[in-house]
Order: C-alpha cells, then sequence, then structure tokens
C-alpha cells in the first residue's frame, strides 16, 4: 500500500504500544471535554512529544507525509478495533455524572455495541468547538487529502438531510490488518472485489515468444522502470497521464497471461485479473460499479489490472436501437473515461484485436501480438518442457514435431504432461513417442483438427 511504510513487518510489543497511545489519546479526549465545558482551548502541540509520536508512528506505519493531527485521527479510527468500549471509558470519566455530549459525535454500530467514532468526533478531537478550526480540519477529509490519497481512513456518507461529518469514521480494512497483524492480506475474491490475484512459479526464460514481440514486452518494462521521471518532470509531465494501457492479443495459450504474471514478478507488484462473471450486470450501472470498487482499490495499492477476454466488457458500440443498447454503450464510454484515468499498469487481453471497441484502441500505448509460435519457438517450447526426471525415448525427434504440429506453449505444456503420467503409471521415467503423439492427438481434437503422423 502506498504510504506505508515499506518491508516494516514488525509486530511490536503491540499491546505496550497500543496502549500508550490510547492513553495519550484518551487524554488529550478528556481534556476537549473539560474544556469545552469551560469555553476554553487546550494545545495539542504539547502531545507531539518523544514519549508519544515514535510509538504513535510505530503503531501506525505510515509514512512522514501525515501530521500528527492526522495520526491522531487515524488512531482515533482504529480504537474500536483495539480496545472496545474505549470511547465508553472516556466518557465515563470526562462525564461523572452521565449525560449526553452531542460535540462529541459517534454511532452505534449494528453488531458492536459501544460508541463507534465519526467524523465529527475527529474533528471535537482536533478543535474542540472552535467553528474556524473545524472547517480547516475538514479538509483533511477532502477527496484529494492524504487519507482519500492513500485510501487509509474515510468518512462513511450519510443521508442527505444529515451533516456529512456524522458519518462513521471507517479505516482501510488492509491497512488495518497490517497494523494489528503485520502483514496486509490479499482481498477477499467477492462482489465487493470481483478479481483474483494471479501469479506463476514460471520465469522469464519459461517464456517464448517471437522476437518482437518480445521487444514489445520490453517496452513495458522501461515504462515501468522509468515513467516516474518523465511524469515529475516540470515540463513535459503536465502533459501526459500517468498510467499505461497495453492490449495484449491473439489465440489462446500464446502467452497473455503468463507475461503479466511475470510483470508482476520482476517488479514485485500484485497482478489482479478481473472476474467478468461478478462484474457484468444484467442491471444498468452496476457493471460500472463493480468495476469501479476493483479500479480505485487498484489504484491505491499501486496493482496491475488485467483483463482476461477483455472484449466481452470493451468491445464495439453498436446502434441505439433499445435500452438495453444505450445501456451498453453507456457502459463503454465509462470504460474508456476509467482506462484513460487509472495511474497504473492495465493490460487487456482478447483472441481479436478486432473485437475491441477503436476507442480504446486509440487509448492503448501499446498493442502486443502474440503469434502462434514458430517452429523454432515451438522446439524450444518442447525441450524446455522437458521434465527434470525424466528422459525421452531415442526415437523422439522435437525438430521433426515442432516442424510439423502447429500448436501453442499451453498445448505443448498438456501434451508433455500427459506422456509424462503416462510413463508414471508405467513406473517408469521414460517419455514415449507414441504418448506425446497421442497427447497431441488430444489436443488437435479439442480444435476439430485432424491428426496424422
Amino acid at each position: 500500500m502506498q504510504g506505508i511504510k515499506g518491508n516494516l513487518k514488525i509486530v511490536p510489543s503491540y499491546e505496550d504500544d497500543f496502549d500508550k497511545c490510547l492513553d495519550s489519546l484518551g487524554k488529550i479526549l478528556i481534556e476537549r471535554i473539560t474544556t469545552a465545558h469551560k469555553n476554553s482551548e487546550i494545545d495539542l502541540a504539547k502531545y507531539d512529544d518523544i514519549s508519544f509520536t515514535p510509538v504513535l508512528d510505530k503503531v501506525l506505519q505510515i509514512n512522514d507525509a501525515f501530521l500528527f493531527e492526522e495520526k491522531l485521527v487515524l488512531l482515533l479510527g482504529i480504537a474500536p478495533y483495539i480496545r472496545p468500549g474505549f470511547l465508553e471509558d472516556i466518557m465515563a470519566q470526562a462525564l461523572p455524572q452521565g449525560g449526553e455530549f452531542i460535540a462529541f459525535g459517534g454511532v452505534k454500530g449494528q453488531h458492536h455495541r459501544g460508541i463507534l467514532p465519526t467524523g465529527e468526533t475527529a474533528l471535537f478531537l482536533l478543535a474542540g468547538m472552535n467553528i474556524s478550526k473545524r472547517l480547516h480540519f475538514q479538509k483533511i477529509f477532502g477527496s484529494d487529502a492524504l487519507f482519500a490519497k492513500y485510501g487509509l481512513l474515510q468518512v462513511d456518507s450519510v443521508s442527505n438531510k444529515e451533516p456529512n461529518m456524522s458519518g462513521r469514521l471507517t479505516p482501510d480494512a488492509d491497512w488495518l490488518e497490517l497494523i494489528l497483524l503485520g502483514q496486509e492480506a490479499a482481498p477477499v475474491h467477492s462482489i465487493e472485489f470481483p478479481a483474483r490475484k494471479i501469479s506463476t512459479s514460471m520465469l522469464w526464460e519459461d517464456l517464448v515468444l517471437h522476437p518482437q514481440t518480445k521487444d514489445q514486452i520490453n517496452d513495458i518494462q522501461v515504462w515501468m522502470n522509468h515513467h516516474d521521471k518523465i511524469f515529475k518532470d516540470p515540463t513535459f509531465g503536465r502533459k501526459i497521464k500517468p498510467g499505461y494501457r497495453v492490449l495484449f492479443y491473439g489465440k489462446p495459450g500464446t502467452g497473455k497471461t503468463l507475461t503479466a504474471s511475470l510483470l508482476g514478478n520482476k517488479f514485485d507488484i500484485p497482478v489482479y485479473r478481473i472476474d467478468l462473471s461478478l462484474v457484468i450486470s444484467k442491471y444498468i450501472g452496476e457493471t460500472e460499479k463493480h468495476i469501479e470498487l476493483v479500479f480505485s482499490r487498484a489504484e491505491r495499492k499501486r496493482w496491475i489490472l488485467f483483463f482476461d477476454e477483455a472484449d466481452a466488457l470493451f468491445h464495439k458500440r453498436v446502434g441505439v436501437n433499445t435500452s438495453n443498447d444505450r445501456a451498453a454503450n453507456q457502459e463503454v464510454s465509462y470504460l474508456l473515461q476509467r482506462i484513460e484515468d487509472f495511474e497504473g499498469l492495465l493490460i487487456l487481453a482478447s483472441n481479436f484485436k478486432n473485437n475491441i471497441d477503436d476507442a480504446f484502441l486509440r487509448r492503448f500505448h501499446n498493442i502486443i501480438h502474440f503469434p502462434m509460435p514458430g517452429t523454432s519457438e515451438r522446439y524450444k517450447l518442447w525441450v524446455q518442457s522437458i521434465p527434470g526426471d525424466m528422459k525421452c525415448n531415442s526415437d523422439i525427434d522435437w525438430k521433426e514435431i515442432a516442424d510439423k504440429y502447429e500448436i501453442t506453449g499451453a498445448e505443448i505444456i498438456n501434451v508433455m504432461y500427459y506422456a509424462s503420467l503416462k510413463a508414471y503409471s508405467r513406473k517408469e521415467n521414460i517419455i514415449l513417442k507414441n504418448d506425446v503423439y497421442e497427447g497431441i492427438k488430444k489436443e488437435l481434437k479439442k480444435q476439430d483438427k485432424a491428426f496424422s503422423y
């Protein structure tokens, strides 16, 4: 997550650290309530000292861009997750005679029995009853402020007739898991996050591509390494958008998904493949809503997004004859704008380039063809796919097989997998020519192609 300190995996003596932080936060809140009754103010700066702030930084695990006041709000937002009943205890100490203090804010949860902090609670923490200061600090919840930029905290929306800041403070689930458990878990695949993380244990050496395709893949790596420098250029940076959009097209099994996964491995960036079965909805507006959930989260985390079979979403627009046609075109228009605004690497994969709307094609930085492997590429794939603990019978001529049968890399893997299983079933470690041919026959049959020896 951008904004979180690099590889900080410390799970410190959290019990002590959290206790220290919450005790200090409690003192500030009690002093706020006490002074509010006396129409006086407190000086927050006196709490920003070496006994509190370094421990707070250690707990929150955020970068130096955040102000002390913003750190206090983050601590307030996570307080109920650490010490349930924290705010109730504060109110009991500050108001021993009981009663309500409306300016303190807070809401009751659906399941949580205690008080949950709201935007109003945060403003009271930072500014008390001072209206000008409250308005000043309300800016930290703006769409261009650090909470939104790093996706750490938000104020939940409320009904139109209630004050905006009466919404609950909601911390980011991934960040919360990082600071509570010491690691950030991958998001759960669901309707709220319709994407799955993809990865591979294969290496770049395992990827066999046409030389021209390799050169174009290298262009992506150049962008990954150097785009920040260009974007920061005072003259040219303002003229370009920060993201990179690329189309992979070619027959299934030619290496499109593998290439996306290897790019993620090389740059240590998670790659998420959009689950079109959850994204596409028959209800107007729902598809855009599902897509936005993934886009917004991926932007905050700097993930690579991968749309497989992209023509299901990025298809050509049609003539408007029905309301369904109009809705479909609206989806395409939304996607056009959204991919252009996406700040990371966006990869679309399709079997056919012509299925993609021309307006999308104009917005791609690169359009990369993954052709069927030629004879030399197929020979390399056959040889590289031989299992390390297997031998090949002497009558197998891989060059002849590569020259005769036009199949993809994925299909070659399937054939070798079949032949290896047959060898193990014989309790041997020798791959036989007949098993290889039988595997090829099965792959060709899937495509209704004839097989001949």
